[in-house]
């Protein structure tokens, strides 16, 4: 590796001033890429590959389900098992369907069978331990009923609460309570007309002050933060650039808005580069007129693979092509870089460079709602632009007093260190349940500094069987399949929390370690891949 390197130096000496810093930075590029695959840098996101025989077990599993529920489907048909389900009146046989065949077919045959290891009745809040409604179905998971008793103590490992406050801590929701005295819980109107009170301001300024931008504008909805603003922002003629991988609202939003919507593979920097390449090439279909604007869209961190963006990367390129850039921070504010600023942090990038910059206060805030925060000229735009922003009630004042008290919380405000070493246990937690995980022989998903932590399972029919044992022994977990992950990749997902001790994460890894032994999803060879056809192309340069 270093004969190579002084290889290249030897060549770069050859060029002129100009070409010579071009040709270096492409050579450290190469270099850094082609070190990667030989000895994966620390932080960098891992994607183990399953062995043969699981990918092969795992289709046969879904030919199996998928035959055996054809000929069920044929019993139903000739009326020799019941048909549980919902049907169109006698008058209406003859009518289109309003939901495609197959995805009734999957319900039915599928889903159905393991239904009960999803909308489990909660009945307290979700702190680092809930309780469970105990619920038993007589008629293989088509109904259920309660039994009366309650699931107590069960270790919480599938709710976004990555800070913790999502709390019942009586000295720390002071304020709300003091809030809620003063406004009530409802607003009734939207901001533009009775609604918008002046803690609603002080939430917005204290958002931009503590991601360190101009200026900020909160939503009542996470979800509808992105659907409803980027309508706003891009249309017709204009180009989206989505990463394939990216949440159901980035991709409803810009549907919505009328634009051109291409995607790229998942962090993939010559993928992006190609296409922005070709865009600005080609430009608009069947015209070729240029673009009216060409928008990025990326997440901070991706909810099912657990893997950081590439920003300084994706920075680059954007300022190279002069393209915009969106960037989702869900799950990443509050939950990484140092004091909990994000990915923008995590990277030590200034966040004025992102164009816009979006969160929620659903996650590491344990609240409800989303912001769009960046240059005072967007937001202002968007005051009066967005639908969300126009038609949308106002957030309730005791949510957004909660928001307040947990960025405070974090800022330092309060003037406690209780954010920080939120901040900083998080970071702990994470690293050693990734690491103790990956010593036990699982395959896992993302990024060492990402609390989402999807522990692969692969075939159908341990997803059922691994959530119930986990119930069994008191631990609430997240398990999620197909259509919602590639069929090949069924997985549950671990959500770490800063309110986790190091005892019940010990319990949990125990539980992992003796579920994983008995049936048998210890499938990780020691051999990470990290993706390597994500860097096959070694033509990416910097700007010089």
């Amino acid at each position: 590796m270093s004969l190579l390197l002084q290889t290249y130096e030897i060549q770069c000496k050859n060029h002129t001033c100009y070409g010579r810093q071009k040709y270096l930075a492409k050579i450290q590029v190469n270099f850094h890429l082609l070190r990667n695959k030989t000895r994966p840098h620390e932080g960098e996101d891992s994607f183990e590959e399953a062995p043969m025989y699981v990918a092969v077990l795992t289709y046969m599993n879904y030919g199996i389900v998928i035959l055996f529920g054809y000929f069920r489907d044929f019993l139903r048909a000739v009326g020799l098992e019941k048909c549980h389900q919902a049907q169109e009146r006698e008058e209406q046989r003859n009518f289109v369907p309003l939901y495609q065949d197959f995805e009734n077919f999957y319900k039915r045959n599928l889903y159905t069978r393991v239904r009960d290891n999803w909308n489990r009745p909660i009945c307290s809040f979700p702190g680092p331990f809930f309780d469970i409604m105990e619920r038993v179905s007589d008629d293989y998971n088509w109904t259920f009923r309660l039994t009366g008793r309650t699931i107590e103590n069960v270790i919480n490992m599938g709710s976004y609460n990555y800070l913790g406050f999502a709390e019942n801590n009586v000295d720390f929701l002071k304020t709300v309570a003091e809030e809620t005295r003063q406004y009530g819980v409802g607003v009734c109107s939207t901001r533009q007309e009775l609604g918008n009170l002046s803690i609603h301001e002080k939430l917005e300024r204290l958002v931009a002050e503590f991601l360190g931008v101009e200026s900020a504008m909160a939503f009542g909805m996470g979800f509808a933060t992105n659907s409803m603003n980027i309508p706003a922002l891009v249309g017709k003629g204009c180009l989206i650039l989505s990463d394939e991988l990216n949440h159901t609202s980035l991709i409803l939003g810009a549907r919505l808005s009328g634009a051109t919507i291409r995607v790229f593979k998942h962090n993939n920097m010559q993928s992006l580069e190609k296409m922005l390449k070709e865009s600005i090439c080609s430009g608009q279909p069947r015209t070729h007129r240029a673009w009216k604007k060409i928008l990025i869209m990326v997440e901070g961190i991706h909810s099912m693979e657990g893997s950081l963006v590439r920003l300084p990367e994706i920075l680059a390129l954007k300022k190279k092509y002069k393209a915009y850039l969106y960037l989702d921070e869900a799950h990443s504010i509050g939950a990484v870089g140092p004091t909990g600023r994000g990915v923008t942090e995590h990277f030590g990038v200034d966040p004025n460079e992102v164009d816009v910059l979006m969160g929620t206060f659903t996650k590491s805030f344990g609240a409800a709602g989303g912001y769009i925060a960046g240059k005072k000229e967007l937001v202002d735009y968007l005051r009066s632009h967005s639908h969300s922003a126009v038609y949308a009630t106002a957030m309730s004042p005791p949510v957004v007093e909660q928001i307040i008290r947990a960025i405070k919380c974090i800022m330092g405000v309060d003037g406690t260190t209780e954010g920080q070493r939120r901040v900083r246990q998080l970071a702990e937690n994470t690293r050693y349940l990734r690491s103790r995980l990956k010593k036990m022989g699982f395959i896992i998903y993302g990024n060492q500094d990402s609390p989402v932590v999807p522990l692969l399972l692969y075939l159908p029919g341990k997803v059922g069987a691994f959530s119930r044992a986990m119930l069994k022994r008191k631990i609430g977990i997240v398990v999620v399949g197909f259509p919602a992950t590639p069929i090949t990749e069924a997985r549950a997902r671990f959500c770490v929390s800063a309110a986790h001790t190091r005892e019940m994460l010990d319990k949990v890894l125990q539980s992992l370690d003796e579920l994983g032994d008995d049936i048998k999803v210890k499938f990780s060879r020691h051999r990470s891949s990290y993706r390597p056809e994500l860097y096959d192309e070694t033509d990416f340069e910097l700007d010089s």
